[in-house]
């Protein structure tokens, strides 16, 4: 009996009930400012614009795609927003194939979920944005498929979730303006239509995603509300409501703010920057304000050519900002304490493991651990067991 009672020992070490799970930021102190990134270089001035004014752990959206699948690539990256204390809002991207984004493909499920799986994470939230804007075809392969999308998202959502309950899941952000067209659908058809492939969507995700630009033609005021404007997520809320969805998702608008009329080329369409960043304190005080919001990453720090020259708030060809640079850093912040990842938490272990990829009790028992003290633990019940036989 006692070697019965020591082995159900052995593996509720070797099998503990999974720990794992996501915390509610708002339930901490939180900065939610942040700003989107393309390059990883640009991250010491975003931890100035973001942690500035009593702020700190700010956010940053940046995009992975597919063929930068590296590990040691994207640990050098979280441990840069570690040392900042910037907190990463990774949204998943595939690659272009001529005109368009390729579609997201199921079978890259399980490579998706072990590469992010493999990564020190700066928090214990694992923030994953599942593609980009899919009622837009030319980000969908060239196609207009919301129950193909429902699909990603519930195979995504599911697999990573097996891998670690820390993984917090959120849908795409959408274009809030685009019509339905044969080349963009209306956000309410196409979430109707998620929905109805699949009706618990909504329970495989952690939070809404909110592109919630100033249209028409990003012109639209600070004070204007609704639908196409910075306000879009207060919208898109009702519009779940209205749906049927009952489940309260935090709020993240990972793309906002206007572009402005300097740029690679001058567009005259646009407000002036100073304009600009006149509006900034005000979106600060209206519509930012929302205690749903977990965080506010606008559209982008640095871009320095066509498409995006008039979005970045960094000038071209210079080191110097446009003026809603500092109308954004003088914001008044918090001092955000999100939980760390354990990777963060816990000294690498010094131990070398007994149980080798090649070991008979790894390949039966399916377990993969360099935890010195399982080994330790193992160690003791066989020599146990070994004198009292």
């Amino acid at each position: 009996m006692k070697y019965v009672i020591l082995f159900l020992l052995t593996l509720s070490f070797l099998f503990p009930k999974n720990s794992f799970a996501i915390y509610n930021p708002l339930e901490r102190p939180n900065n939610k400012y942040g700003i989107h990134i393309v390059d990883e270089n640009d991250l010491t001035k975003a931890a100035k614009l973001v942690n500035s004014q009593g702020g700190d752990w700010g956010y940053v959206t940046i995009v992975m795609q597919e063929d930068e699948r590296k590990v040691e690539k994207w640990n050098q990256i979280f441990a840069a927003m570690h040392e900042l204390h910037l907190i990463p809002i990774v949204r998943l991207a595939t690659k272009i194939q001529g005109q368009v984004w390729k579609k997201p493909q199921l079978s890259e499920v399980i490579p998706w979920t072990d590469f992010l799986s493999a990564l020190s994470w700066v928090t214990k939230n694992k923030y994953v944005i599942l593609f980009n804007e899919p009622n837009h075809a030319k980000e969908w392969g060239g196609d207009l498929n919301p129950p193909e999308y429902a699909q990603v998202v519930s195979s995504f959502s599911a697999t990573l979730k097996q891998k670690s309950d820390d993984f917090f899941v959120l849908t795409a952000g959408f274009d809030a303006s685009a019509p339905n067209s044969s080349l963009t659908m209306d956000e309410v058809a196409f979430v109707k239509a998620m929905i109805g492939s699949q009706p618990d969507i909504f329970s495989n995700v952690d939070g809404w995603v909110s592109h919630s630009y100033p249209n028409p033609g990003f012109t639209s005021s600070v004070d204007a509300k609704g639908r196409g404007t910075i306000a879009t997520y207060q919208w898109e809320r009702q519009m779940l409501k209205n749906l049927g969805i009952e489940k309260k998702l935090p709020i993240f608008i990972t793309e906002t703010g206007w572009p402005h009329t300097e740029g690679s080329s001058s567009n005259k369409n646009y407000f002036h920057s100073e304009k600009i960043a006149e509006f900034i304190p005000k979106a600060a005080e209206t519509v930012w304000n929302d205690a749903d919001i977990i965080a506010i990453t606008p559209f982008i720090l640095n871009y320095q050519s066509i498409p995006f020259s008039n979005f970045s708030w960094q000038k071209v060809g210079e080191e110097n900002f446009y003026p809603q640079y500092e109308a954004y850093r003088n914001l008044a912040k918090s001092a955000g304490d999100p939980l760390l990842s354990q990777y963060w938490l816990t000294p690498t272990p010094t131990v070398t493991p007994i149980l080798t990829p090649t070991s008979p009790l790894k390949q039966i028992l399916g377990v993969s651990t360099s935890k010195g003290v399982l080994f330790s633990f193992l160690l003791f019940i066989s020599k146990f067991i070994s004198l009292n036989i």
